[in-house]
Parts: C-alpha cells; sequence; structure tokens
C-alpha cells in the first residue's frame, strides 16, 4: 500500500496552567488570531495557515490550595519556586515559529525585548544554515522563531 501524503504539521495543542495570560501573549504579542473560543476552557488561534490551540489544563482547573500544595511539593532544595515552574513538562522541547528571511529572526529579537521578553538564546546562525532565537511564553514554553532555508520561503 502507497502511502498517503500530508500538507506537513500545521496544529500545536497545548495544556496551560494561565489560559488568559497564554491568549494575550499570542494574540497580542506574536500576532495569532482567534479562530474560535467554544467556551472557557479552550480557544483555537492561527496566522491564517495552520491552528494552535489552548486547552486550560487540568492543573488549571484545582482549587488555588491544591495548586499551592502543588507548588511546594515542587520546590527545589534551595526553594526556588520560579525555576521549578519554569521547567518544561512533558515530551515538548519548543515550539517553532518560521519566518521569511534571516533578517526577521533579528526583527523579532528585537521586538521581543522591546516588548520585556527576555530571550533565552539570542539571534544564531546554525551550521546548517537556520537562524534562529528563543524566548519562553506565560506557561514556560520554549518557543523558537526560526528562518530555515528549506521552508521558509514555502511559508
Amino acid at each position: 500500500m502507497e502511502r498517503p501524503t500530508h500538507a506537513g504539521l500545521r496544529h500545536l495543542a497545548l495544556n496551560v496552567r494561565d489560559l488568559p495570560a497564554m491568549k494575550r501573549f499570542y494574540v497580542e504579542l506574536l500576532g495569532f488570531g482567534v479562530e474560535w473560543e467554544p467556551d472557557a476552557d479552550n480557544v483555537y488561534l492561527s496566522s491564517g495557515i495552520d491552528n494552535l490551540a489552548l486547552h486550560r489544563s487540568a492543573e488549571a482547573s484545582r482549587s488555588e490550595d491544591e495548586r499551592s500544595r502543588s507548588a511546594e511539593a515542587s520546590r527545589s532544595s534551595d526553594g526556588d519556586e520560579r525555576s521549578a515552574r519554569l521547567q518544561p513538562s512533558g515530551a515538548l522541547d519548543h515550539l517553532g515559529l518560521i519566518v521569511r528571511s534571516a533578517g526577521d529572526v533579528d526583527a523579532w529579537a528585537a521586538f521581543l525585548e522591546g516588548k520585556g521578553v527576555a530571550l533565552a538564546a539570542k539571534p544564531k546562525t546554525h551550521r546548517d544554515g537556520a537562524r534562529s532565537c528563543y524566548f519562553r511564553d506565560p506557561d514556560g514554553n520554549s518557543v523558537q522563531i526560526i528562518h530555515h532555508p528549506p521552508i521558509s520561503a514555502k511559508a
């Protein structure tokens, strides 16, 4: 049997702790549009050629007291709750936003820093010719802005 074709990876769904903050970040800062908001626990965003689903996580739905106990339990030995909270969970390493040129990576880096977003990695050209920078969203997910020559022109 011959393998069917597909149109590429165009959908990502994230379970999020702070749905309003994540929605603001992806809409107001990164320029996604709201495609559909069926209820208070789900929002679907798009740049026009993709779909990013944000779902309020079960953890976010728990009571404040339960979250407080969970945060206490997850603190590192030196009591640094913030660093424990920013550690990625699950299998997601990062998500990437494709840009059309290497210069766009630098423009995004400057824009983000101007809006108070700390870069986890400044713009860098990689061995394969790709150029990228990294930062974190409000839930601590690593986000990459990338110009990757083999696919950026197709975006």
